[in-house]
């Protein structure tokens, strides 16, 4: 395949370092000490993907790559599984998964594709498990997931099976539903009664989001980057004029938060790669 040769090399670069006389640190690494690196280079590629950056996101998807080859290097060692044993299971799982590609099931559009895929994967885990342990229908939503993803991972394999809304608009009714008993909760004075209804806000939001084709957790992470955005140039803006914002008011600092707002509104050209800012 195009690149094989390029990935044998990366193979035999960690193989190299892991080895006797290799680099002290690689040959330290356990996966435990791996995993908060693995998070990091992911969350690095969305990173580079929002930022439309075609060059970032080649080397941020390198250093995935790494941490796959990493991980597979120390398992070969303790002679668990090989890199080849990660690339055959792969391959075979997509074969297997994708039989209106590879065999003769008919999957004309993406939902059937989806449909057919959790199928396949209940009864393997089903094979894999036992015929007397059931398989849920959420199963393979991994436990540590952020809430907010794992929510949204929740209403997709549900909404597989058609436990689902019918429409939109009978999921912004939801909405509002929600919102109107966090009220209520918040009115009666109860934590605890407060903290179960604004969960299930949140859940209702995502499922609105996701009846709106729009990933939650990306739309939060975009608001997260757009407020911190802001605030750090409204911090700018009081330095050049000479202002403490430790020292302003709610109103002044607002001013200079709309200030910001005009600012970038009249200057967002579209960045390369389908990005925007």
């Amino acid at each position: 395949m195009s690149g094989s040769g390029e990935f044998e090399r990366l193979v035999e670069i960690m193989a190299r370092l892991r080895a006797p006389g290799g680099c002290p640190w690689d040959r330290a690494q356990s996966r435990e000490d791996l995993k908060p690196y693995l998070v990091e280079e992911t969350y690095e590629v969305l990173d580079a993907i929002d930022q439309g950056d075609a060059a970032m996101l080649r080397e941020e998807l390198g250093d995935v790559l790494l941490q796959v080859v990493f991980h597979a290097q120390i398992a070969s060692e303790e002679g668990a599984f090989t890199i080849e044993e990660v690339c055959r299971g792969i391959n075979e799982k997509l074969v297997r998964r994708h039989p209106h590609v590879f065999g003769e099931m008919k999957a004309d559009t993406p939902e059937q594709v989806l449909q057919n895929w959790e199928a396949i994967k209940k009864e393997e885990k089903a094979e894999k498990n036992g015929e007397a342990a059931p398989v849920s229908v959420l199963s393979g939503v991994p436990k540590v997931l952020p809430a907010l993803l794992k929510a949204y991972r929740l209403q997709q394999k549900a909404s597989r099976v058609g436990f689902d809304w019918e429409e939109r608009r009978q999921v912004e009714e939801k909405v509002r539903e929600e919102w109107a008993e966090l009220n209520e909760a918040v009115a009666e004075g109860d934590k605890a009664h407060v903290r179960e209804e604004l969960g299930d806000f949140l859940f209702a939001l995502v499922n609105l989001a996701r009846f709106l084709e729009v990933d939650p957790e990306d739309g939060l992470q975009q608001a997260n980057a757009k407020f911190a955005r802001r605030f750090q140039a409204i911090e700018r803006e009081a330095e050049v004029r000479g202002r403490d914002i430790h020292g302003m008011t709610l109103d002044e600092m607002d001013e200079l938060w709309e200030l910001v707002k005009q600012r970038e509104r009249a200057d967002s050209p579209k960045l390369p790669f389908g990005g925007s800012r």
